[in-house]
């Protein structure tokens, strides 16, 4: 699986992380682990598992313990410590760097650096945020568009009306997120996120009139950078004798990248709102993982009228 990286600049900036010593040119040095790591046992001198790639963390506990070491010993376990080449060294918690670690990272041109937060809620933040950088992402052609706060990533043949069931989604209010090509990442284990290439970020492609920048058209609140992928709807012409779910009782799912993504299939012919459909389905798919299925519930409904006909 192909890997993917973020300059270290970039998390600095993100996180304002304030300089202690850094080398020349420490904003291209690329992140390519989105673990973040506090050394307590490296710094003991037990290195098994330790992963340098990783950003290292030294909060309150680590201070303390390396307080309580004389210089020479203090600087043995720092030196030991530097000589894995971890790829950057933060202080948190306003804890003051020890002369060591500067002299040591003048040595090993590694960037130190310190900040205010406290340990718990940075680690929290840059693995939160690592977790998007570096997620594993593919590329689908689609459209992703935000409908009642759900992501829905319409699927189908090329000229079936993806992107004019789009503007018509925005015109009603929705929001666009990616046409044509969407970036999808697998953030965690249960999400996908989708977003544009930025190239063709904002713009649809319409055929006979060409490119529109749909935020400078509709305003800024027509777009979204990202947005979760709830719900993919397959638009298909409308093939005269195939069956077309019409109950709707049995939920059927699409693997992306190992998750599986609730799906439907809707027949495209003229004549067919498809905007007002998508957004039915977008509540209806809200309405499922709030807990309520229409279709099990009249099923329900149905099953109790006949026993009661039947007594």
């Amino acid at each position: 699986m192909e890997e993917y990286s973020a300059p270290l600049g970039e998390i600095a900036d993100e996180f304002a992380l304030v300089p202690a010593w850094v080398p020349e040119g420490w904003r291209e040095i690329e992140v390519v682990r989105s673990d973040v790591n506090r050394p307590g046992l490296p710094l003991t001198g037990f290195f098994d598992h330790f992963d340098p790639l990783r950003i290292q963390i030294i909060g309150n506990i680590e201070h303390r313990y390396l307080e309580t070491l004389d210089d020479a010993t203090r600087r043995i376990r720092v030196e030991n410590f530097y000589k894995t080449a971890p790829v950057c060294v933060i202080f948190s918690a306003e804890k003051p760097p020890f002369p060591e670690f500067i002299e040591c990272a003048m040595v090993y041109s590694i960037p130190v650096f310190t900040t205010a937060k406290k340990t718990t809620q940075l680690m929290a933040a840059m693995i939160s945020s690592l977790n998007v950088k570096l997620a594993p992402r593919i590329t689908r052609h689609g459209v992703l568009v935000e409908v009642y706060g759900e992501g829905i990533l319409i699927v189908g043949d090329s000229g079936v009306g993806k992107s004019e069931t789009a503007i018509e989604l925005v015109k009603r209010g929705h929001r666009l997120i990616a046409d044509d090509a969407v970036e999808i990442k697998k953030v965690s284990e249960k999400t996908l996120v989708g977003s544009a290439p930025e190239l063709i970020r904002h713009y649809v492609e319409l055929r006979g009139i060409g490119i529109v920048d749909v935020r400078r058209i509709f305003g800024m609140g027509a777009v979204k950078l990202t947005e979760k992928i709830d719900l993919v709807v397959n638009l298909e012409l409308w093939q005269q004798g195939k069956f077309y779910d019409r109950f709707g009782a049995d939920t059927e799912y699409t693997d992306i990248m190992g998750i599986n993504v609730p799906c439907i299939t809707i027949p495209v012919k003229p004549g067919r709102n498809l905007a007002i459909i998508l957004e039915i389905a977008a509540m209806n798919n809200r309405q499922k993982k709030m807990g309520y299925n229409t279709a099990v519930e009249f099923n329900k409904k149905l099953m109790g009228q006949m026993d009661d006909s039947a007594r």
